[in-house]
């Protein structure tokens, strides 16, 4: 990556971080609490790019740091599944999941001096058929309850994704193609 780009993540989200480190992008992690509640009736996509703008403009930014906010949610029979608040919650998530196609996205926001850049990006994960035991396994696991959807595909569930159509990266949370192409490429 180009010298010049001071770039600041404002997540604190450890896989988004690993996904840039490992793209060998520099930067530092800068978060600050954001009001994430989301208007009434807002599209997945919108919904995405909105709480991914949310983020990266509580972040205070200094001249010349591109702030990157991100925001992943998983998508179920037309309704947004975010992070689990209890075991029953995570349990009825992942029931929703099994032996179904979903789609996960995730919104993008880039703020710089001269500009803001927002964008999501979709991808498709189909679920082999889960059954309760496995479910319950799988939520003692402790893993579904930081993860919108109730799942990591890079964890303990990586066994139950039968395809992806998309991004994988994108599932895990942060488009980091994208990404590059752009807001990394020409920096």
């Amino acid at each position: 990556m180009s010298g010049k780009l001071s770039l600041v993540l404002a997540s604190k989200s450890p896989r988004r971080a690993e996904i840039l480190k490992n793209a060998g992008v520099d930067f530092t992690v800068r978060v600050q609490d954001a009001d994430e509640t989301l208007p009434d009736g807002i599209s997945p996509e919108n919904a995405v790019m909105y709480l991914a703008s949310v983020k990266a403009n509580a972040v205070k930014r200094k001249k010349g740091e591109t702030v990157l906010g991100a925001d992943t949610v998983v998508v179920s029979d037309g309704k947004i599944l975010g992070k689990p608040c209890s075991r029953e919650q995570a349990f009825s998530m992942l029931r929703a999941l099994s032996g179904k196609t979903h789609s996960v996205y995730t919104g993008v926001c880039a703020v710089t001096d001269e500009k803001t850049e927002t964008f999501f990006e979709k991808t498709d994960v189909t679920f082999l058929e889960i059954s309760d035991s496995e479910i319950n396994g799988y939520i003692d696991t402790g893993e579904p309850f930081d993860k919108a959807g109730a799942y990591g595909i890079q964890g303990f569930a990586s066994k139950f994704v039968k395809s992806i159509n998309g991004d994988y990266f994108n599932v895990v949370g942060l488009p980091i193609s994208s990404i590059y192409e752009k807001i990394l490429k020409n920096s």
